[in-house]
């Protein structure tokens, strides 16, 4: 497995972020279930794509910027079918320490009450619960979570390793 930068409109990117969507309107019963402003190629920082040994993309994640040493998690996801392989916590490993190697010092994210897959793999990945922020403030089907980030990790190494994401 593999994590790659790539650009917002790259067509792998494109296409997880449309299943993405696909998934939560199902789950919401509605096209639209976002309370905040969608994330474009305007105000997202990094976007990363997972690729299994292949080389077929099977995850995705991105952050955006929120000010003040402080990030947001966007658009993660992974295949149906690639849930388990550990690319969901390599795309979150490496979102982390491209944010830590930028010298920001949190990061939050927003999910929904019908994902407690979502909820349980942030709480396990060492996000706790706060109040909803920004947009998702006035949202009752909003959950939002944070994590204070440390010092950069060293490289890592070995198969199955995340990239750097310099």
């Amino acid at each position: 497995m593999r994590i790659d930068i790539v650009n917002w409109d790259d067509p792998d990117a494109t296409a997880l972020r449309a299943g993405q969507r696909a998934e939560i309107a199902e789950r919401y019963g509605t096209p639209d279930s976002e309370p905040g402003t969608a994330p474009s190629a305007e105000d997202i920082a990094v976007f990363t794509v997972a690729r299994d040994g292949s080389g077929a993309a099977v995850g995705c994640g991105g952050l955006r910027d929120l000010g003040g040493g402080v990030g947001e998690v966007k658009r993660m996801y992974v295949l149906p079918a690639a849930r388990g392989t550990g690319a969901a916590p390599l795309v979150l490993a490496a979102l982390e320490d491209w944010a830590r190697g930028r010298g920001w010092t949190h990061l939050r994210l927003e999910t929904g009450d019908r994902q407690p897959d979502a909820v349980r793999f942030y709480t396990r990945s060492g996000y706790t619960p706060i109040p909803c922020f920004g947009a998702y403030a006035g949202s009752p089907s909003s959950l939002c979570f944070e994590k204070a980030l440390g010092a950069p990790l060293p490289a890592a190494s070995g198969a199955g390793a995340a990239a750097r994401l310099d």
